[in-house]
């Protein structure tokens, strides 16, 4: 029963068939590496804009069914080690060095950068500093235990410190990645799905590396989701959107990104 309920979600098939191994592949030319956030870049929204607590509500309990699910799915993607998912997980463990944002690119039809598209690329920038500011504070709220910690099967990225006092209930990337999904969606909406099978996808690889349990990244996506609804009551958010939305239809067209299939 409870395996089902994580099989319900397609995580187990997509690494058991491979799927999502279709990476975004572009020429090293069309990749922007970016070595940290560019400065005196902010968020849109003030502290304690969002009631991020009220939003998800609690983490399961760990003996409920929820609870035994997560845990669970856990144990099932350790299985995943060295596979080709995996190596995907950790490359989307890295929102902004051309790894995660790939996913983006491909899934939009244009490299997403500095350079290419500065609009575009400082929403995302800005959104994921709202990330962090709505985020935290439901994280140290619940202060929820991350599922590697008094565990020593396989994850796949180096085990830190920070990892016992960074919680796990809401993640951080699975809201950034849905976030950047709904946003770079409405910018394109005849590409809406690829961009949102992106965004879920950032999110899966949080569970397949174990660093979140399945219900931190449901979360992740709700508060994601909330967060968006409230940046369009935002004018700075609805101005950067709007000039964002003429720099991809009116902007010089960059080369053509070579993708996986």
């Amino acid at each position: 029963m409870i395996k089902s309920l994580f099989l319900g979600a397609g995580l187990a098939a997509a690494i058991a068939a491979g799927a999502g191994a279709a990476r975004p592949v572009l020429a090293p030319a069309q990749i922007e590496t970016v070595a940290a956030a560019p400065p005196k870049v902010t968020g849109y929204l003030p502290n304690n804009d969002i009631d991020g607590e009220a939003v998800i509500g609690p983490p399961p309990a760990v003996e409920s069914i929820a609870g035994q699910a997560d845990r669970a799915a856990y144990l099932e993607t350790r299985k995943a080690a060295g596979s080709a998912r995996w190596a995907l997980a950790i490359k989307d463990n890295d929102l902004w060095n051309g790894g995660a944002l790939e996913r983006y690119s491909c899934a939009l039809g244009r490299v997403i950068g500095p350079q290419a598209t500065p609009v575009t690329y400082r929403i995302l920038r800005r959104v994921e500093i709202d990330v962090r500011t709505v985020g935290t504070p439901p994280k140290e709220h619940y202060n929820r235990t991350r599922p590697p910690i008094g565990d020593d099967r396989p994850i796949c990225v180096p085990r830190e410190d920070w990892m016992k006092t960074n919680a796990s209930y809401p993640s951080g990337h699975a809201m950034t990645g849905w976030a950047w999904g709904l946003i770079l969606g409405e910018l394109a909406p005849a590409r809406l799905g690829k961009l949102m099978e992106a965004g879920g996808a950032i999110g899966d690889s949080r569970v397949i590396c174990g660093v979140h349990y399945r219900s931190d990244v449901e979360a992740g996506r709700k508060l994601g989701a909330s967060l968006v609804a409230r940046l369009h009551a935002d004018p700075a958010f609805q101005k950067d959107l709007a000039a964002a939305r003429a720099e991809l239809k009116h902007g010089r067209a960059t080369a053509p990104l070579s993708c996986a299939a």
